[in-house]
């Protein structure tokens, strides 16, 4: 990411404008890695957000909400101790160092005026939020650091705060002689962030694109234009000259372009890291409930090769059986005194054409027809029983697809939490869930509600519902759908389930065609062509009852080929 100590010092100016003298009224710590401080100033409430986390670091001003524990964690209580009631009166930062100090004013017990000192420091794995005295003494940290966690400084209670040891150069400080000397034969994008301090990678690729030049093969007048170009960014940070921008869906950078927001880099760095830990958290819940079902798919799974195994011994059942009247209505031409193992005898279920049938010499004939009945036998009744299961693990399989496929398809923590109750309720989970070592996401889960929220369309002026999750399948079919309306379904390929409401009036050819467009674009078959779309009045469309969600039998429908599309 591209959190480096341009972006640090243009935040801190942005915040040094708006935040000073204001009044700390609030202090929540929603994890471990974050501190929210409510701050009170010029008739406004602004939310600090503090983030340590190694991969989403960052300190800004931020408008989103995050659920707090019920239980205040202690360094949350000892920062609301000393901070809530203070008023700031100061913000910096060492040029382009990502170390921020908040300086703080407030009254003591005893009524004496004392100076308390926030430092954040972010700086990836090593970030740490630490709170000192006017002494430069340490109260006490987010995280703990000694030498024998490896740290090259103690950051405990009572100990003086030092700063960490600076191993790069200030480019602050450095000519436009000495910076060309620095840049040897190697890649500008590796020399500048590993020779000076504060400045990214990302920054430098995005810089020289946009001064369109080549990261490998540059003339000293490139060196001078980059020397320029960053030292009028660095000069201009805090104005509005320099604006926060994208680069890709991941990444951002500080740029020189004018605009009128005064705080537009904390507001932009709020809504790229909310929409970075959402995505993020559906991902990981996402992930989660999808090894879930995978390991009751691998189960069922074994299940049905073990089926597979017994249906294919109970092939042989037939000739088991013929062995056996083979013998008992030849046994008088058989001479129970002579043991062999095998006997030649005419079929007459064959012409009469002889078959060689193995015998067991240490039993008489008539026991190994007795034997082979009783083979038949078993292999018949493990036939009616195995069938009935692999009927019932086809039907399994086919619903944890259509899980596989509802997990593909979700985008949000709400539609996940549907699909993590269906999951929950479902007797194919519960051993799952039990033996899993998945650590599921701690998200609050919405209440079981009756209806749902479907995906909506207007088509040519009625209103078609398309289900993104089985449950959602099952309300609009059972629940929302009256005979007349009609039905879709991509015919033998799992898809969500839709209702066109017809609200008693006859539907045209072309909206059904739209219809069934967009019911192939809800489909595992959406990149696909020339996709078969089942439909019917909703009349026809029946939910056998203990049948899993999503599932239906429907009849007197018609079937249309169209090309996904979402309209």
């Amino acid at each position: 990411m591209a959190f480096d100590g341009i972006v640090t010092k243009q935040v801190v100016l942005e915040l040094k404008n708006t935040l000073i003298c204001g009044k700390v009224n609030k202090v929540f710590e929603p994890n471990k890695n974050e501190i929210i401080l409510g701050i009170y100033c010029n008739g406004k409430n602004y939310a600090l957000n503090i983030s340590i986390s190694s991969n989403n670091y960052r300190m800004n001003l931020t408008t989103n909400s995050k659920p707090n524990p019920l239980n205040a964690p202690n360094f949350c209580m000892l920062l609301r101790k000393h901070l809530v009631g203070a008023r700031i009166t100061d913000i910096y930062s060492n040029c382009l160092e990502r170390i921020v100090f908040i300086n703080f004013a407030a009254y003591n017990e005893l009524n004496d005026l004392v100076n308390k000192k926030l430092v954040i420091e972010l700086m990836g794995k090593h970030s740490n939020v630490i709170l000192l005295n006017d002494k430069n003494i340490i109260i006490d940290s987010l995280r703990h650091l000694d030498s024998f966690s490896n740290s090259c400084r103690d950051i405990l209670p009572a100990h003086e705060y030092v700063n960490p040891p600076a191993d790069k150069l200030d480019i602050c400080k450095i000519g436009l002689d000495e910076f060309t000397h620095l840049m040897k034969n190697d890649k500008l994008s590796n020399i500048i962030p590993n020779s000076f301090s504060g400045i990214s990678k990302t920054f430098i690729l995005n810089t020289l694109s946009r001064l369109d030049i080549s990261d490998t093969n540059y003339s000293t007048q490139d060196i001078t234009n980059l020397y320029e170009h960053i030292k009028d960014i660095i000069d201009n940070l805090g104005t509005s000259n320099v604006l926060t921008t994208s680069i890709n869906a991941k990444d951002y950078s500080i740029v020189l372009e004018n605009h009128k927001d005064i705080l537009q880099t904390n507001f932009f760095l709020d809504d790229f890291y909310n929409k970075k830990e959402n995505d993020e958290v559906t991902n990981n819940y996402k992930n989660n409930l999808l090894k879930l079902v995978l390991s009751a798919l691998k189960k069922i799974t074994k299940k049905v090769n073990n089926i597979n195994m017994k249906l294919k011994e109970c092939e042989n059942m037939e000739t088991y059986r013929i062995y056996g009247e083979l013998i008992t209505s030849n046994l008088y031409r058989i001479n129970n005194s002579i043991n062999v193992s095998s006997i030649s005898l005419e079929n007459y279920y064959d012409n009469n054409n002889l078959v060689e049938i193995p015998l067991d010499k240490s039993i008489s004939p008539s026991y190994n027809a007795k034997k082979y009945f009783k083979r038949y036998n078993k292999l018949k009744n493990t036939l009616e029983i195995v069938t009935k299961q692999k009927l019932e693990a086809t039907k399994e399989l086919d619903y944890l697809e259509s899980i596989i496929y509802e997990l593909e398809g979700a985008t949000s923590i709400s539609e996940l939490e549907e699909i993590d109750i269906e999951i929950s309720e479902n007797v194919l989970f519960k051993n799952t869930q039990k033996n899993s070592n998945v650590k599921k996401n701690k998200v609050n889960k919405r209440k079981v509600h009756d209806e749902y929220e479907p995906i909506t369309y207007n088509v040519d002026g009625f209103t078609l519902y398309v289900g993104k999750n089985n449950k959602q399948n099952d309300y609009i079919t059972t629940k929302l759908g009256k005979n007349e309306d009609l039905w879709f379904h991509t015919k033998d390929i799992r898809g969500s389930h839709c209702l066109l409401k017809c609200n008693g009036e006859k539907i045209k050819e072309h909206t059904i065609i739209a219809c069934a467009e967009i019911t192939a674009f809800y489909s595992k078959a959406k990149l696909s062509s020339n996709v078969p779309v089942d439909y019917c009045f909703i009349k026809n469309v029946k939910k056998p009852s203990g049948s899993k969600p999503g599932m239906v039998i429907y009849t007197n429908n018609k079937t249309l080929y169209v090309n996904p599309k979402e309209i």
